[in-house]
């Protein structure tokens, strides 16, 4: 079976059901696109688990529905699917698109064979799937709130936390403090780390923290946060979906296992 994509957007037939999105369709089906990108991932070592297939396409044809990544992640949640074969494929679909010509020389990259990996034949540079780690922060107070933000690139009232990648030079805890400081003015303490998450979106690694607030006057930057505040667990704003870290952040406050 194969994972369908077009970006970051895994592609099923019409009649489909959610309930097996996680088990993907006959690679046959590639034939329902013109010039299909059709490849192998091979497993992460140390597993035993089998390569996975996968086919990048440019188009959604009749009869076919594209179902956004991120929507996937929700309902995995709902469903119970396993997430790790697509959240890699993602991935990967995306490198390739960006890497078939060498960045150093501009000569077409060739595919390393059982490896996530391609090579300039001219003038020998590698090529991996790029990584972007980045943090995103649950921050409570000492009255039991978090601190919440609506980021001019979220959906109409939604909010979640602070997030922001990694500089140069940075180790995660500076970008936290960065982070917070520049979006919303405040300073923290006692960072701890919780738990990673891949985000395929199109690049990320995502690396969740808490944080509790120190001092400062929450005030949004106007530029990335429109909006932040503080919220109680019986006033709560729009949240991210089921299946992200942000959710999973805000899931663990309210049963007070943060």
């Amino acid at each position: 079976m194969a994972f369908f994509f077009k970006d970051d957007t895994l592609l099923v037939p019409q009649d489909f059901p959610d309930t097996e999105l996680d088990k993907g369709v006959s690679p046959d089906l590639a034939k329902d696109f013109s010039n299909p990108d059709i490849f192998e991932i091979p497993a992460l070592s140390g597993t035993t688990a089998p390569p996975i297939q996968a086919v990048s396409v440019n188009e959604l044809p009749k009869g076919w529905k594209g179902i956004g990544v991120r929507q996937f992640l929700t309902l995995s949640a709902i469903h119970t699917l396993c997430t790790n074969e697509i959240i890699r494929a993602c991935h990967v679909v995306q490198w390739r698109k960006d890497s078939v010509f060498c960045g150093r020389c501009g000569t077409k990259n060739i595919d390393i064979l059982n490896e996530v990996r391609r090579d300039c034949p001219s003038c020998g540079k590698s090529e991996f799937p790029r990584i972007c780690p980045a943090v995103i922060i649950i921050i409570t107070d000492d009255k039991n709130r978090i601190l919440l933000a609506h980021n001019k690139k979220f959906r109409e009232g939604v909010y979640s936390h602070i997030s922001g990648f990694n500089e140069a030079g940075e180790t995660l805890e500076e970008t936290v403090v960065r982070e917070i400081k520049e979006e919303v003015d405040i300073k923290v303490r006692d960072i701890v780390y919780i738990k990673s998450q891949s985000w395929p979106f199109p690049n990320s690694l995502m690396l969740g923290f808490k944080a509790r607030y120190l001092s400062g006057t929450v005030k949004p930057d106007g530029t990335e946060i429109e909006d932040a505040g503080w919220f109680t667990k019986d006033n709560l704003p729009q949240l991210p979906g089921e299946g992200s870290l942000s959710r999973f952040l805000i899931n663990c406050w309210l049963a007070g296992t943060l």
